[in-house]
This record gives C-alpha cells, sequence and structure tokens, in this order.
C-alpha cells in the first residue's frame, strides 16, 4: 500500500500525517490519531492532495487535542522492570506484580489475593514479560468468549456467531474481516469490561456495515447508547496499555 506524508500547521506546531488509499468504496476522509503520537489518514485514492489537507484542517482542533492527551499519558510512563511492586491492569483495575522464582516449577501467571503472581525459573524480566503476556492471551480468549455471548443477542443482524481471534496489534483494539472473522487484541483485557463491550458492539456493527456510515453510528447507538463515552474511555487508557 502506497503511503505518502503530507502535514498542516495548527497554531505553531507542525502536524505530519501519512496518508493511505482507503480499502473502503465510502467516498469520505478518516483521521485516526494514534497512541504512538502519529497521525493516519484514509482516503480515497482519487481524492487531490489538496482535498485532504483540507479535510484534515477542517478537524485540526480534534487531532491537535487528540495528540495533546497522548502525550501527557507518555510523559507519565515509565518503563517496565517486570519486578515484585509494579502495578499492572486487569479488567480496569490496577494489580501489583509478586514475581517468585521457583526453577522446579514451568513459567505461569494468575490472579490471587489482589495480586498478579507470576512464577520463573529465573528472575530476568523477559521471562516474567513473557509470563505475563501469556496470561493476559489466555485470559483473553476466555473473556472475549463471554462477552460476545453476552452482547451478541443486542446485534439482531448477526445471523451466525462469528468467529474472534486473538491476535496482539500495535494501535488497534480490534477489527472485523469482509467474511465477519472478528479479531481483538489481547490487550485489551487491561480495560474494563464496559470497553471491551463497546470493541464487540463495534466490530459487531461492522459486519453489517464495513465502513464508518451513517448508518454503523446509527447500529452503534442502537446497542451502546453511551459508545462515545465509553471510547473516551478506552482511549483515555490507549497511551498506557500501548505503550507500557
Amino acid at each position: 500500500m502506497n503511503v505518502a506524508i503530507q502535514g498542516f500547521h495548527y497554531g505553531d506546531e507542525w502536524i505530519p500525517f501519512s496518508r493511505r488509499a482507503s480499502k473502503s468504496s465510502a467516498q469520505k476522509v478518516v483521521i485516526k490519531v494514534k497512541p504512538d503520537c502519529t497521525v493516519e489518514v484514509l482516503a480515497p485514492a482519487e481524492s487531490s492532495d489538496q482535498e485532504v489537507l483540507k479535510a484534515v484542517r477542517k478537524r485540526g482542533r480534534w487531532v491537535y487535542e487528540q495528540l495533546r492527551d497522548f502525550r501527557q499519558q507518555l510523559e507519565h510512563i515509565t518503563p517496565r522492570s517486570y519486578v515484585s511492586g509494579e502495578s499492572h491492569y486487569y479488567l480496569g483495575k490496577q494489580y501489583v506484580l509478586k514475581v517468585e522464582v521457583n526453577p522446579h516449577l514451568p513459567r505461569s501467571a494468575k490472579l490471587l489475593r489482589g495480586q498478579i503472581q507470576v512464577s520463573v525459573r529465573e528472575n530476568e524480566p523477559e521471562r516474567v514479560k513473557l509470563a505475563l503476556e501469556e496470561f493476559y492471551k489466555a485470559r483473553a480468549k476466555e473473556l472475549f468468549q463471554k462477552r460476545l455471548s453476552a452482547v451478541l443477542e443486542q446485534a439482531l443482524w448477526v445471523e451466525q456467531r462469528p468467529p474472534i481471534r486473538v491476535q496482539t496489534m500495535q494501535t488497534q483494539w480490534g477489527s472485523c474481516s469482509p467474511k465477519g472473522r472478528i479479531t481483538l487484541n489481547p490487550l485489551l483485557v487491561k480495560a474494563p469490561r464496559e470497553c471491551i463491550d463497546y470493541v464487540i458492539l463495534h466490530e459487531l456493527c461492522h459486519i453489517a456495515e464495513h465502513n464508518h456510515s451513517e448508518r454503523f453510528y446509527r447500529l452503534m447507538g442502537q446497542v451502546m447508547p453511551k459508545w462515545e463515552a465509553v471510547k473516551q474511555r478506552l482511549d483515555r487508557m490507549a497511551g498506557r496499555v500501548f505503550n507500557e
């Protein structure tokens, strides 16, 4: 996919953005501000650079505010050492990490008495990190299926239960393939349940409408009337979750 770099001034700040050709047939410019403070613009291939730039400038204030919020989050993120005493998120709550070293037991992680207890054979950060990743992925596979069952009855347009794939992604919570397969980021289990439900419902709406059209947002409003507030809560967590 071809990527072109453009940019615009907002006040005294120069904000660069990458432009990609949109895969959808909708004649609409979509702007994404990512937790790593990069800006991506999806636009129809036939749109001129001037048209795209005009659309981005029109939402310049929103882009600037999103960047400001993510930068503030990044300022308060300290690199993980993966040692006892650190706090890690699970379902929106912070849990204290407790590392136990036992050369005779396999690597594992579990929730116990308000802690995420990790057992490793050697006290190395990479081993602890891997145990946590395995913990989140295992929890995600179980929890996402439960939450899908809980919200599926609201999505009346879905005729068959869609398959769910759990896959780590750098900047996305989820996606939906044209055939209706939902992919969810295991890091989403760090967020509250209502945020998980929002992402699943968002992808279920894409089964009916693959683009972010008026119909798509109308469906979102039907299945989760206050989805925008939930999305904002999830967005506020994104910087911490993706950059830990």
